[in-house]
């Protein structure tokens, strides 16, 4: 932040006296914009206190007060707000504003060999500057920018998150398995917060076998903390599946994709499919998912979405709209193509 000194002002309409006459009046003013100028220079541009100001140039500190506040009022001092490189305020003002969120991020990763490395980092920015105590945390599985999330993740020094519970089924093939694993054991880790584990695949082959182990204790001792989490961390899935999802076994199948493609659908929350609009697309699959019911994600109080690139523009703007996320951390070139549209 820095204030400028409007030098060219005329200087401001004062009373000054009830008797003066009009040319009185002139050299009175033009005094008074002398010295709030000097005044504002003293003390924006030499750093001199308003105590100092006055005794060098003989009034009294109240008086210094009010010129430099009515400095501001005219237009004297102006205070204008520069941004250093890579960062993005209006941007993120302008994702807020269109799209109703609590916050944005938007980072650069211009400068990054990795992109996911560099929404990871954000994210775990992000996490170490509000998570302040008493959370309780849900976090989906299969997301490559969580992984990088937690991976870029540093212990906090006290306890702030009290469980971290898997918002959908993270049992898998054995080898990708272990990532979903991971991002649940580290964000616990790293915020000394208990591990809840949801032992049930993402993704099962029948409606019948959803209903049957939804109703299994194992899985319902998770999903009834569900409605009672503070927050979520979720990643944004196009739909095409990514390679981390398609290598878990989790992945949905062509004929599915085709038929979530005819419905509109444009991309996923914990497996959970929406059109452009973000209105959820109801459909056979859905009752196929282990995880967190819709309308219960999206009343938990802070959604927090990390997700970034081209591929999942669309996703991410319907993410949005649809209210699936609060808070968005993305890339600025991502951020730009949403509010394009």
């Amino acid at each position: 932040m820095q204030s400028e000194l409007n030098t060219a002002t005329e200087g401001p309409t004062l009373a000054i006296g009830l008797a003066a006459s009009p040319s009185d009046r002139r050299p009175q003013l033009h005094e008074q914009s002398r010295l709030m100028a000097k005044i504002a220079r003293m003390y924006h541009e030499r750093g001199m206190r308003q105590a100092e100001i006055a005794a060098e140039l003989h009034v009294s500190q109240p008086r210094v007060s009010r010129l430099l506040k009515k400095a501001a009022e005219v237009g004297i001092v102006r205070t204008t707000v520069s941004e250093p490189p890579g960062v993005y305020t209006e941007l993120e003002q302008r994702l807020e504003a269109t799209y109703g969120l609590s916050e944005a991020v938007v980072v650069d990763s211009s400068g990054h060999t990795d992109e996911l490395r560099a929404l990871g980092t954000a994210a775990a920015v992000y996490l170490e500057t509000t998570l302040t105590g008493g959370e309780s945390i849900g976090i989906s599985s299969w997301s490559a920018s969580l992984l990088a999330t937690v991976d870029a993740l540093r212990p906090f020094t006290t306890r702030v998150v009290t469980e971290v519970v898997q918002l959908v089924g993270g049992i898998g093939e054995p080898r990708v398995q272990a990532d979903a694993t991971r991002l649940l054991t580290q964000l616990a880790a790293a915020t000394g917060a208990e591990s809840i584990f949801l032992s049930a695949p993402g993704l099962l082959g029948s409606v019948q076998a959803r209903e049957s182990l939804m109703g299994d204790p194992t899985v319902t001792q998770v999903s009834t903390r569900w409605p009672n989490l503070s927050m979520a961390l979720v990643g944004i899935g196009a739909l095409e599946p990514s390679p981390l999802l398609r290598r878990s076994g989790n992945s949905i199948a062509e004929a599915d994709q085709e038929a979530l493609r005819q419905a509109g659908a444009v991309g996923d929350v914990c497996l959970r499919f929406f059109n452009e609009s973000g209105e959820p697309v109801t459909r056979e699959l859905d009752e196929r998912v282990i995880g967190i019911d819709p309308d219960v994600l999206r009343s938990i109080p802070r959604r927090v979405a990390v997700a970034g690139g081209e591929r999942k523009t669309a996703a991410i703007r319907g993410a949005l709209r649809g209210g699936w996320a609060n808070v968005v951390i993305t890339d600025v070139n991502t951020a730009r193509s949403i509010l394009e549209e």
